[in-house]
């Protein structure tokens, strides 16, 4: 990914997070159960967090931060996409996916301080 489709895509997530935030905390709240309102609520966090850090790998000087970037927004699309699904629907299947989108999470995590560290200054 460049510099310029992570900002994109961190600044994409933020604004669906934003109103996906905005959607559960006015419409669903009467709608959901506590459980159900629990996994959108950890979704719209999760969603939040990434796509600032993905923001903030776009302003970063370091170069070669695509693919650390590309699981962080994947992996952020899938933990929150299925927990979404998952309050909205109820097919509690998708619970075996979400893990997936962590350990993506978790590897960009990972590949970014990996290159910070190697990363002449």
């Amino acid at each position: 990914m460049s510099g310029k489709s992570i900002l994109l895509a961190g600044a994409l997530l933020a604004a669906t997070g934003v109103t996906l935030g905005a959607f559960g905390a006015h419409t669903l709240g009467d709608t959901l159960g506590e459980r159900q309102m629990g996994w959108w609520e950890t979704a719209v966090q999760y969603q939040m967090w990434h796509a600032v850090a993905l923001v903030a790998i776009a302003a970063l000087p370091m170069r070669r931060t695509g693919l650390a970037a590309a699981c962080l927004a994947l992996g952020a699309g899938i933990f929150s996409g299925t927990l979404y699904v998952m309050a909205l629907t109820g097919f509690r299947w998708l619970g075996m996916i979400t893990p997936l989108g962590g350990i993506l999470m978790i590897a960009g995590w990972l590949l970014l301080a990996w290159r910070g560290f190697f990363t002449r200054r």
